[in-house]
């Protein structure tokens, strides 16, 4: 039926079916009724599962699915729900396409309209089969528990085993089978409903390769499955006997001890069941009798009742050991809960007041709140109070907009701990389309979070590099000086090797570094640029090898650093002369072993980095000053690179002054048919201690300040008496050592090598020295 047929037939509008699509398109078994209970909708996936049709669903007819045995019981407390107003629960075998029974839980949720009268009545069936043979598990454990503690025989114990395993099918018989002393035989101890004449007729039952499923399972020591005894090549000393008696598969568990020591088996078998009031007697199989082949859920099952078998074995055998054995159940028990209460979505809903109406379970297991915590209003503590702060505006617009949107924020566990949340919000609205809830689904995303961490950090690197704007997008200029720089970048670019790049400020360092990763085979990859004189000394190795949780106060997170967020990049390191000591200890083993250690950790981390290094210092008088190290700098100067001044590149300038007012007047929405020509002249009759810093400043200014077509500048802004740097910056201790050797070497000139006495090296440069 197609969905406009839907819409006809229901009385539905567009909106709605539009609702009922997407319905149609989760996997869960979803269904909406009247308010007399009656349904009047089944999603596709319902319809899928039980084979049943929409006509004969509708209304009342959804009862033919549900198992008969049940059906008066789901009756009852659905008119108690429907009477009562509240959301409720019911636990039902449901039928399949295929006439195969399985347990599902029905949750039921009303919804009003604005007088508080119910609407309509929307529903969700979930697959509990696993659940209930666990749940089942479970009770078996404790039940033998206390059989164990009290006392109990252990053929009684397994006999109630066997009990609990019969009653999750109509068709199984389960049995318990020890072993002899002697190891070679089998002795069955439990399972009533199996016929007596087939256990009389194989007891004791002999163990070996293909001696039915039990033996076999014994001599192999795993599980042994028999879908169908009439074909099945282990059955062929048994096969007329066991198919008289009603059998036709049989799946046998051996039971192993810690040890390894063979204790038994746990056999379940497929077939007719017989009552004590049934005769006994062989009987020729009906066409009724088929094979079966275990689904997950028996084999679950057997290995479950069969690890039950074994610990009621041993506590028999070993009643000193039952206080370990009840640590373990208890364990195993938590496990089993865990695996049944685990839901992998947070779900809340939401008031269009704000206030939350309704949470579930996995949201009170995941912040270890109760129901009344989480609608007062201390709920939101448990959110990151950044997240909340950065999210208020943004939430509060999306919901006044009334349409679907999703954010990421952080949310405090039980535990104490912050983890990443993927926040779908979705509105319910009512038939006049209006929002009268929102229902918002928590995904934990925090270890996507943390495995797109070098994302983050490139990212991060990426908005550095946009919020201190480069001096201009393109190298402008044809100097014969800038062509040798130019030359040097086109043949070192495509290699791995270091490159050091050496110039005043603002001459454009950063810009030579960018063109040589983009003309390497790096390109594709990221560009790491890092300014290690604006990063303070106690943060350096931070920034650039990252650290671990808790390494320093303020480590609340591991953090990768700038070298892991560039592997397979290239990073460029500006200001290098600038690094601390320690700091250069840790750079110059990974230029040589391409490794380093995150702060508070030992483990070494591998990465593929190519390093450019710029700095305006003289490192050369750093090294001999003993600032800077000398095996780094030789590991730094593998290719050297001199950015010529401004100064030296006088042809250059016209270019550039064209270039920059064309890039400035379009900022500020202006137009230059030309330049002054005595603005030109000053241009590069100036000596620009600033370089091409200093020349995009000052034109930048200009743009600003002329009105009219021409541009033009204030010869005031140009001194002439300017002092034009007389070298790379170098520290001032370097300056003094270079100068006391200086000295040194010229009394020693004048003294022929003597150090001592009156016409000494010492004496002439007033310091006094014994005689040799």
């Amino acid at each position: 039926m197609s969905y406009i047929d839907l819409t006809a037939r229901l009385g539905m509008n567009i909106p709605e079916v539009k609702y009922r699509v997407r319905i149609d398109a989760i996997t869960t078994m979803a269904w909406c009724s009247l308010p007399d209970g009656s349904v009047e909708f089944f999603n596709q996936r319902w319809h899928d599962y039980t084979g049943v049709s929409f006509e004969e669903a509708r209304g009342w007819g959804w009862k033919t699915v549900v198992h008969p045995d049940d059906l008066e019981t789901v009756m009852d407390k659905w008119r108690a729900l429907l009477a009562s107003g509240q959301p409720g629960e019911i636990e039902a075998r449901l039928r399949r396409f295929d006439g195969e029974y399985r347990w599902f839980l029905a949750r039921a949720e009303r919804v009003r309209d604005n007088l508080g009268e119910i609407v309509n009545w929307y529903g969700a069936d979930t697959d509990i089969e696993d659940r209930k043979r666990a749940e089942a598990l479970l009770v078996a454990e404790k039940r033998t528990l206390e059989m164990i503690a009290g006392g109990a025989p252990l053929a009684d114990i397994l006999e109630s085993l066997c009990d609990t395993i019969d009653a999750q099918s109509p068709k199984i018989i389960s049995t318990a089978n020890l072993m002899d002393p002697d190891g070679k035989r089998l002795w069955n101890v439990a399972g009533h409903r199996i016929p007596r004449g087939w256990i009389e007729a194989i007891t004791p039952l002999m163990i070996g390769a293909n001696v039915g499923s039990c033996g076999t399972a014994v001599a192999l020591k795993q599980r042994v499955v028999v879908s169908d005894i009439a074909t099945d090549p282990l059955w062929a000393d048994y096969r007329e006997l066991a198919l008289a008696h009603g059998l036709r598969a049989a799946w046998s568990q051996p039971l192993l001890s810690k040890d390894h020591e063979m204790l038994g088996t746990f056999a379940m078998y497929y077939g007719e069941p017989r009552t004590p009031s049934e005769s006994d007697e062989p009987r020729t199989p009906s066409e009724s009798d088929e094979p079966r082949t275990p689904s997950e859920s028996d084999l679950q099952l057997i290995e479950g009742a069969g690890h039950v078998a074994v610990i009621a074995i041993e506590g028999e055998r070993a009643r000193a050991a039952l206080a370990k054995a009840v640590e373990e159940i208890k364990k195993s028990e938590s496990q089993f809960r865990t695996i049944i209460d685990a839901i992998p979505q947070l779900i809340i809903a939401i008031g269009t007041d704000g206030k939350f109406l309704y949470t579930n379970r996995a949201v009170l297991e995941y912040t270890g709140m109760t129901k009344e915590e989480v609608m007062s209003e201390s709920f939101g503590e448990v959110f990151h109070p950044e997240d909340t702060e950065r999210l208020r505006d943004e939430r509060d617009a999306a919901i006044s907009r009334g349409v679907p949107f999703e954010y990421e924020r952080r949310m405090r566990g039980k535990d104490g701990q912050y983890r990443w949340l993927l926040v779908h919000y979705r509105p319910l609205r009512d038939e006049a389309g209006n929002v009268i809830r929102w229902y918002a689904t928590g995904t934990d995303i925090d270890d996507r979070k943390q495995a797109e961490e070098r994302t983050r950090q490139e990212n991060f690197a990426l908005r550095e590099e946009i919020d201190h704007s480069s001096m201009f997008e393109e190298i402008v200029g044809s100097s014969p000086a800038l062509r040798k720089v130019l030359a040097q970048v086109a043949k070192v670019a495509p290699t791995d090797s270091t490159v050091l790049i050496s110039g005043e400020t603002g001459t454009g360092k950063e810009l030579i570094a960018r063109a040589i990763h983009k003309r390497s085979n790096r390109s594709p990859r990221v560009f790491i640029p890092v300014n290690c004189a604006a990063i303070p000394h106690s943060l350096i190795a931070s920034e650039l090898f990252g650290h671990e949780k808790g390494a320093f106060t303020g480590a609340l997170r591991r953090r990768a650093g700038r070298f892991e967020a560039a592997d397979g990049g290239t990073i460029f390191l500006d200001e290098i002369g600038e690094l601390p000591m320690e700091t250069q200890m840790v750079l110059l083993r990974v230029l040589q072993e391409q490794e380093f250690e995150r702060i508070g950790s030992t483990e070494p981390l591998k990465v593929d980095v190519r390093v450019v290094a710029a700095t305006n210092r003289d490192l050369g008088r750093a090294v001999e000053a003993g600032t800077f190290r000398q095996d780094l700098f030789y590991r730094l100067n593998v290719f050297p690179i001199v950015v010529p001044p401004l100064r030296e590149r006088v042809d250059d300038i016209a270019l550039l002054v064209e270039y920059l007012i064309d890039r400035y007047a379009k900022k500020a929405s202006k137009k230059f048919r030309a330049i002054s020509k005595k603005t030109l002249e000053l241009f590069q009759a100036y000596d620009w201690p600033g370089n091409v810093r200093e020349l995009q400043n000052v034109i930048e200014r200009a743009v600003v300040l002329c009105d009219g077509e021409t541009f033009s500048i204030d010869e005031t802004w140009l001194k002439r008496t300017s002092h034009r740097p007389l070298g790379p910056e170098v520290p001032f201790i370097a300056t003094v050592v270079a100068h006391e050797k200086e000295l040194i070497e010229t009394a020693l000139a004048k003294s022929n090598g003597r150090i001592a006495g009156p016409s000494g090296a010492a004496a002439k440069l007033g310091n006094s020295a014994p005689d040799a």
